[in-house]
């Protein structure tokens, strides 16, 4: 692969994983765990469309569903059933992610507020089209290839690792109700989201590394864009701070 080739890769993958699933979709859409500026909330919703994993709408009930009934016959991803259905399996059911109008209105009803998300939550793909023929115009079909076929196949397997690995192998900080683990490997190659006994706990925070060897890039990116005020209400969950309030209840 050239260099531009793998420029075109990482950026890409970068900004619809990144930028798209974590922030976008995960973190502000899923979670609500800050504000941004409407333009800037639509920008990350158009970045997760370049991920190919549905529209916002689609990702974010699918999402909730997980957290409301994590590890049970209503999880539509639950490890229960086996990590190859975690992964990929419940995909190949064709409607995993189509969910019926009573669904979508109970569990993302503010998102249906907002007629630019339901736009593009129907016609997510022609991002995909339109940086592709950008690509394609730009480096050829290599370029198309490692930007948009390489990149994608890539980015859903980081994505689907968080639900199937991290139910399976790794750590737990928290004692939650579910199998949900820490694996730095997982958080490695999907910019932090691999602290999911963490974000399992406190699904909320918008941090799910807890310390400085849990290394979140997604978050890091969120305090840099706080910094300059596109972000506020950040909410991170602070391990040291609690700890120090549950010895002062302890104590009392």
């Amino acid at each position: 692969m050239s260099w531009a080739n793998a420029a075109a890769f990482l950026v890409t993958w970068w900004i619809s994983g990144s930028w798209g699933i974590g922030l976008g979709y995960h973190r502000l859409y899923t979670h609500r765990g800050f504000k941004a500026p409407r333009w800037l909330e639509h920008f990350l919703a158009v970045c997760g469309t370049l991920a190919l994993q549905s529209g916002p709408i689609s990702w974010v009930t699918t999402h909730r569903l997980h957290h409301a009934f994590t590890e049970t016959d209503r999880d539509p991803h639950s490890p229960l059933n086996g990590v190859f259905w975690a992964h990929m399996g419940w995909i190949f059911r064709g409607t995993a992610q189509v969910q019926p109008k009573s669904v979508r209105d109970r569990y993302s009803p503010d998102l249906l507020r907002d007629p630019f998300l339901v736009f593009i939550d129907k016609y997510y793909y022609v991002t995909s089209i339109v940086v592709g023929i950008g690509l394609f115009a730009i480096g050829g079909w290599s370029m198309a290839l490692a930007g948009i076929f390489l990149r994608t196949v890539v980015g859903w397997h980081s994505t689907w690792l968080v639900n199937s690995a991290t139910h399976l192998w790794g750590s737990r900080r928290f004692e939650t109700r579910d199998t949900s683990r820490n694996n730095a490997l997982i958080a490695a190659i999907t910019w932090g989201e691999g602290w999911h006994n963490n974000h399992h706990a406190i699904p909320r925070s918008a941090r799910h590394g807890l310390t400085a060897a849990e290394v979140d890039l997604n978050w890091l990116q969120l305090k840099a864009l706080e910094k300059v005020g596109l972000v506020k209400d950040l909410y991170g969950y602070d391990l040291k701070a609690e700890a120090a309030k549950d010895a002062l209840k302890k104590a009392a």
